[in-house]
């Protein structure tokens, strides 16, 4: 039975193209259509959220997620990486030490109980993760089939080490921008943070969108160009970074 993007809570931006707000920390997951494939960008908070994150994107794809894109290396976009199983994940280069080392995964782990996701499932997401297989240096195009792109970009360092965005051209081009833009409220900047960098991160970013582009922040509602160059002004004055 064919379902609606609305009907699932997502929000449509474009042909084949859509984003959700998971609970909890408002946090964005997107999904991109191709022909017989489907990347999902950012993988929710736990292995729960993950499974009924993949669930609802297959049912919209009509077929299996066989990609995935992790913005940057935060509980709440890759603790439910593990459910999308068989998928080609991909991460900023780099990205994969914090997956992978002791020290990474245990504050991973101490930042998602701290923010309260609960200690068993940060648990379980931790002990089920695995890094990223593909890593991107600087930009990775990915052909998904039917006239379908998705362009994969490090941009980092900026809200973390490893910054992922992804663009995906059309009419309107759609930039999922990870943390590097909040709109529900002020970016944060965690120990993990290079804020020196953030603003020219997002001058990056503006020059892959564009003026016309539909933004889509790792929190909050979908953004235009002028609110993006907006918080890269913020950004510099909070952190005096010169323009």
């Amino acid at each position: 039975m064919t379902v609606t993007w609305e009907e699932l809570g997502w929000e449509r931006l474009a042909a084949g193209v859509g984003r959700c707000r998971l609970p909890g920390w408002d946090c964005t997951a997107g999904l991109v259509v191709g022909a017989g494939t489907a990347l999902v960008v950012d993988a929710g908070s736990s292995l729960p959220e993950g499974a009924r994150l993949r669930a609802q994107a297959q049912r919209l794809a009509g077929h299996r997620v066989t990609h995935l894109a992790l913005t940057h290396p935060h509980f709440d976009h890759v603790f439910g990486a593990a459910a999308f199983a068989g998928a080609e994940v991909f991460g900023a280069v780099g990205a994969e030490a914090v997956f992978t080392g002791r020290h990474g995964r245990q504050e991973l782990r101490a930042d998602a109980v701290r923010c309260g996701l609960d200690a068993r499932l940060a648990e379980e997401a931790v002990d089920a993760l695995a890094a990223p297989r593909h890593h991107v240096s600087g930009e990775w195009t990915l052909d998904l089939g039917g006239g379908r792109q998705a362009l994969l970009a490090n941009v980092g360092p900026a809200h973390t080490a490893h910054d992922l965005v992804v663009l995906v051209p059309g009419a309107p081009e759609v930039v999922f921008c990870g943390d590097l833009v909040e709109e529900s409220g002020e970016p944060q900047a965690g120990p993990d943070a290079v804020p020196s960098h953030w603003p020219a991160a997002l001058d990056r970013l503006l020059a892959l969108g564009g003026e016309d582009a539909l933004y889509v922040p790792g929190h909050g509602a979908v953004v235009d160009a002028a609110f993006v160059r907006a918080q890269r002004d913020a950004l510099a004055d909070r952190f005096g970074v010169s323009r």
